[in-house]
């Protein structure tokens, strides 16, 4: 029937003008005062005058169930210029005025029935759907303003969706108490546990683009508090530049990274842009986390060929698709499945494709299994990153860029000490060649394969509980795409022998992390999901360095940007180090591997004494502080 939906209204409508005109007009016919005839011709002729206007303005294509005011609007005026073009035609024939008298009422009549039936249907198809759709939620939206309305009306008009719009909530004193869409305007925001407490709502949507980020970020943080299901309305240019054709399409869970309390870092684009355009681009571990996004950003900047390197075939199969779809089929991608471990191989692929600039991200990288397997963590790490340099320093790179990590900064375990051996290798390769060797720096990377937000949020999903190390766990992160921005920008700075570092703002505590996000998936910590402490893992620190902390590092062109200069290292000694290590993997004696990687890293150290130490660091602090809160009240 749908398909016959507009045929049918317009056949009620014709029904309509007829039947009110006909009993408007039977008194006289009954007397004998007007003919059947000429009765039949008026209102003849009064339908195809209101037809016409009502086909041309299309009035019959309109979905009355989501109709609003301009619809309702639109059928008005075709009513009445169609009384209009009857009334003009009855004149130029020189009728008797007493058709046009009551054609006025015939014509108000119907319209008013028109109307009627309209809304009548509208009411029901409301009610019915909303009836019967399940799973459905009611929401409060944040935010008045043009974006929020909008998005209501989208919600108000899909009754079938998952949300039923319970409230707007704003901070504007001349909304407040008012209705919008018969939806009501409470406020302010700050009240948002006040207002929300004991009504039905159970989600919520923050629908105000272009908020500072100290007020968005407090205003999550209250949404935290409610334990409703938080989610976030994309800015409306991302929408359009994605074409997504409605807002609520555009509604996202809210992330933990946009708690962080700090703006996104932002780089120089156009440098990078500079550095990158047509020119051969190679990197390994493309499949992974880092590796991935690197490749995503890379191809927007016009290369003139990716080479994606990787051992992981299904991680990268995927992002090839990714690539096709975003860049087409003719985008210059090639993708080779090989390890760095390889050296017959990587040098196959060097020679193959002559790569200008080199991002090396393959890693073994998981702390507490690369502490059981350290001599796979030397092979794939230490000497897959020789391998990839050498064949960068062969074949003519112009520069090369490794992945690095915090954990590398006086390490306490086998992946930080590993890393710090990739930084060396650069060391003792820069000198005598063009190819300018860097690396960059930084810590954790939220919602990177393998991270503690991921972990969270599936076992929130199981039920919980969420296992936590240590609930005095501090840690440091940045988001995926400003990683791979600062990779990208420190690669246009890079001159030999330099490691990279990002101001990552304030430190964060696992623990907050844990209960913001079981707050956001709209659960109450330590009642619904509960909170676990197991135990710190093998090598695992309490609280990570901070890297910007260090008096040997100076700032770029960019101030969120850090630089080290660390010395060079000889190619013999750095060949000999290489010999040492690869006799002991070879052995496989993983006492002799811990024993030759603290002769080659002095700054590796246990990671118990590391924690003791810090322990009694913090205490001493927070004594210190007392003291000097006593002092204070004492004066």
């Amino acid at each position: 029937m749908s398909r016959y939906r507009g045929q049918i209204i317009l056949l009620l409508d014709v029904c309509l003008i007829f039947a009110f005109n006909f009993l408007l007009f039977l008194p006289a016919l009954l007397r004998g005062d007007i003919r059947l005839l000429n009765l039949l011709l008026h209102i003849g002729l009064l339908t195809v005058c209101v037809l016409v206007f009502q086909l041309a303005f299309r009035t019959y294509n309109t979905l009355w169930r989501y109709a609003e005011s301009r619809e309702y609007f639109v059928l008005l005026l075709g009513m009445s210029l169609g009384f209009l073009l009857y009334s003009a035609v009855n004149f130029l024939l020189d009728t008797n005025l007493i058709w046009i008298t009551q054609a006025l009422t015939g014509t108000s009549l119907a319209l008013l029935a028109m109307l009627v039936m309209r809304f009548v249907y509208r009411t029901y198809r409301k009610r019915t759907t909303g009836r019967t759709a399940e799973g459905r939620s009611y929401v409060a939206i944040i935010g008045a303003g043009t974006v929020g309305v909008s998005l209501l009306g989208e919600l108000v008009n899909n009754p079938n969706g998952r949300y039923i719009p319970y409230c707007l909530i704003d901070d504007a004193v001349d909304k407040m108490g008012k209705r919008v869409l018969g939806v009501a305007v409470l406020g302010p925001i700050d009240n948002l546990l006040e207002l929300l407490q004991n009504t039905p709502v159970t989600e919520i949507i923050l629908a105000i683009p272009n908020l500072p980020a100290p007020r968005r970020t407090e205003i999550l943080r209250l949404c935290a508090a409610t334990n409703c299901r938080l989610h976030i309305l994309e800015d409306p240019v991302s929408q359009l530049r994605r074409e997504k054709t409605s807002l609520a399409a555009n509604v996202r869970e809210v992330q933990i990274e946009d708690l962080l309390g700090r703006q996104s870092v932002h780089l120089d684009n156009r440098r990078i842009a500079d550095f990158i355009r047509g020119k051969t681009v190679l990197v390994t571990g493309g499949g992974g986390s880092i590796g991935s996004e690197l490749c995503r950003q890379v191809a927007g900047y016009g290369p003139k060929r990716l080479v994606i390197l990787d051992i992981a075939e299904n991680t990268t199969y995927e992002l090839q698709n990714d690539l096709v779809h975003l860049y087409g089929a003719d985008f210059p991608l090639s993708v080779e499945i090989a390890s760095v471990r390889d050296r017959k191989k990587v040098d196959k692929i060097f020679e193959k494709y002559q790569p200008q600039l080199v991002f090396h991200a393959a890693a073994h990288k998981h702390v507490p299994l690369m502490e059981n397997c350290p001599e796979e963590a030397i092979k794939n790490n230490v000497f897959g990153t020789y391998n990839t340099a050498s064949a960068a320093q062969k074949y003519g790179a112009e520069k090369f860029v490794l992945i690095s990590t915090d954990k590398a900064v006086n390490p306490t375990n086998i992946m930080g000490t590993t890393k710090f051996l990739c930084e060396q290798v650069l060391q003792g390769l820069r000198t005598g060649n063009r190819t300018e060797f860097a690396a960059v720096r930084f810590g954790n990377v939220l919602g990177s394969n393998g991270s503690v937000i991921p972990l969270f949020k599936k076992q929130i999903a199981y039920g919980g509980p969420v296992t936590i190390t240590d609930k005095r766990i501090i840690r440091y992160f940045m988001t995926i795409p400003e990683a791979v921005q600062l990779v990208l920008e420190a690669g246009s700075f890079a001159r030999s022998g330099e490691v990279y570092v990002l101001d990552m703002g304030e430190p964060v505590h696992i623990l907050d992390l844990a209960e913001k996000l079981i707050r956001l998936s709209g659960y109450t910590p330590y009642v619904d999901i509960q909170i676990e402490e197991i135990g710190l893992r093998p090598g695992e620190k309490l609280y990570e360095e901070l890297l910007t902390s260090s008096a040997d590092l100076r700032r770029t062109e960019n101030e969120k940007i850090f630089v080290e200069e660390k010395p060079a290292i000889e190619e013999s000694d750095l060949k000999d180090w290489l010999e040492k290590l690869a006799a002991v993997v070879e052995r496989g004696s993983r006492r002799q591997i811990f024993q030759v990687l603290h002769e080659l890293v002095p700054t590796f150290r246990d990671p118990e004494d590391v924690n003791r130490e810090a322990i009694r660091a913090v205490r001493e602090g927070q004594a210190a502080q007392l003291e000097d809160l006593a002092l204070t009240r004492n004066v």
